[in-house]
């Protein structure tokens, strides 16, 4: 089995549970480090490349593509959804960690 390295936003504290993100060779990986169940959503980097642009347009508000979908379920938690994948669900501080990290290039490289 291939091992995954996985990055988490800088703007995330130091150990604090955070949405995470790995590449396989044709494949992205998302899951929330806090999700006891250990959800992993395996998207491709077409997807992937396609919410990074979404977040850093328009970083607060839900964004919905075939592919990969993010919705705010309340206030408080954030969901990340593809067909036949696991749902990744985080809250709201960690969406934004992961966001800022977005907004300043941390992940282009999985998808570059």
């Amino acid at each position: 089995m291939l091992q995954r390295t996985w990055q988490k936003s800088s703007y995330c504290g130091e150990g604090d549970s955070c949405v995470h993100v790995a590449a396989t060779p044709a494949a992205i990986h998302i899951t929330e480090s806090a999700d006891p169940g250990g959800a992993v959503l395996t998207t491709t980097p077409d997807a992937f490349r396609t919410l990074l642009r979404s977040l850093k347009a328009e970083p607060h508000r839900d964004h919905r593509a075939p592919a990969l979908t993010v919705t705010t379920a309340d206030d408080r938690s954030v969901r990340v959804h593809a067909p036949g994948a696991p749902t990744v669900t985080t809250d709201r501080r960690r969406w934004d960690a992961f966001v800022l990290g977005v907004q300043a290039g941390e992940f282009d490289h999985f998808v570059a």
